[in-house]
């Protein structure tokens, strides 16, 4: 089976500013080939697919050497196909009769991932530089950089990708051929009754509470409720129910 392995980064204060320019940079070829599409289609009728736009590549790395350059050609493969699945994905709902949702540029805030689809090619998982015990990945462009593994992996690395969450970074690890953790077997079952005192009744007679978020957060929605009043009544509008935002 295939199983997702999720490590902290500890890059360097230089690693940390190259994994934000290489994670820029892919959100901008992601832009810049979603514009290309658009322009190509509204200006001559002509639909652009992934292998028109992965064979201008080798152009646009030579043309930006100290750029998009820089980086793994695959991992910008991977951008390139990550576009193409959302076309897909869009053609698919028109087909639907569902709403299409055309493919958005990226701003700052919704890119936050970079794939390598291959484990050395433009990034090698547990390498080590000399004399260094602990685990690192080595990205193209970036160097090796430390990773807080705290659980074995298992299987084979098959996808590798740095992910950025707030101010940390990340490294997913996809893999194949992991073994399957079956239970082991209780010998007993048990019966559920959904209810509305309590949420759960089981067989063995035990009741589950009912969690009531509703209820408990009341305080807290009246409160915002008054404030949202308060700062309608100061900008002369009508206030605006926090339940209908």
């Amino acid at each position: 089976m295939r199983r997702s392995f999720k490590f902290l980064l500890r890059p360097t204060s230089k690693q940390a500013a190259s994994l934000a320019a290489c994670l820029e940079d892919h959100r901008q070829l992601y832009n810049a080939a979603l514009e290309h599409r658009r322009t190509a289609y509204s200006k001559a009728g002509v639909s652009v697919r992934y292998g028109d736009q992965s064979a201008d590549l080798k152009h646009i790395r030579a043309d930006d050497a100290g750029g998009q350059g820089r980086w793994s050609f695959s991992s910008q493969q991977a951008t390139l196909r990550r576009l193409d699945k959302a076309f897909a994905a869009f053609f698919l709902r028109v087909k639907a009769g569902r709403t299409p949702g055309f493919p958005r540029f990226k701003g700052r805030g919704w890119f936050d991932t970079v794939e390598w689809p291959k484990d050395g090619d433009g990034c090698r998982w547990d390498s080590q530089p000399e004399h260094l015990a602990a685990t690192f990945v080595r990205l193209q462009g970036i160097g090796h950089v430390r990773v807080h593994q705290h659980r074995p992996v298992q299987g084979r690395v098959k996808t590798i990708s740095i992910k950025r969450e707030g101010t940390r970074w990340y490294v997913i690890l996809s893999c194949d051929g992991v073994p399957a953790e079956s239970l082991p077997a209780a010998g007993a079952a048990v019966g559920l009754d959904m209810g509305v005192a309590s949420l759960v009744t089981t067989s063995d007679g035990e009741p589950l509470a009912n969690p009531r978020h509703l209820a408990a957060s009341a305080g807290r929605l009246a409160t915002a409720q008054r404030a949202l009043a308060v700062l309608g009544q100061q900008v002369g509008d009508a206030p605006v129910s926090v339940l209908d935002q």
